[in-house]
């Protein structure tokens, strides 16, 4: 199944990701399970700007789903480009998609991904609404 990031989205962060020679796998390309791991490092690096790291005695965000689409094998060395965009934000929740480019090819993305945000209160194990703050960013 290929899941597309819409047309209507707001780009609120980039960032630069070094591709590690451990994030190959046997076959000589970046393993799928490290894409996720990309992600997710874009994911936690936006929030932590926005002042807005998860708070294990507060609140935060979970992830609700999650996909992949793998466009190009990403190899050793190099660079990549990611850019996050967030859209349809909800009561509690936020549609977060990053792509991913290699910056020796700039415009070609080799990959897209993202999730469901969901913000909750971590104790009490229950969705709450998105800060004022976030909200601000992501409408």
């Amino acid at each position: 199944m290929r899941i597309d990031i819409p047309d209507q989205k707001k780009l609120v962060h980039e960032m630069h990701i070094p591709i590690r020679w451990g994030d190959m796998d046997a076959m000589g390309h970046v393993n799928n399970a490290t894409y996720f791991r990309y992600l997710e490092t874009v994911r936690i690096d936006w929030l932590h700007r926005l002042g807005g790291a998860p708070d294990p005695r507060g609140t935060g965000p979970v992830i609700v789903n999650a996909f992949c689409n793998f466009y190009r094998q990403i190899e050793f060395p190099g660079t990549l480009l990611a850019r996050h965009y967030v859209a349809n934000p909800g009561r509690s929740s936020v549609d977060t998609f990053i792509t991913l480019e290699r910056i020796d090819r700039p415009g070609e993305i080799d990959a897209a991904g993202g999730a469901t945000l969901v913000w909750v209160d971590f104790p009490r194990q229950k969705s709450v609404p998105l800060p004022d703050w976030l909200r601000a960013v992501v409408s």
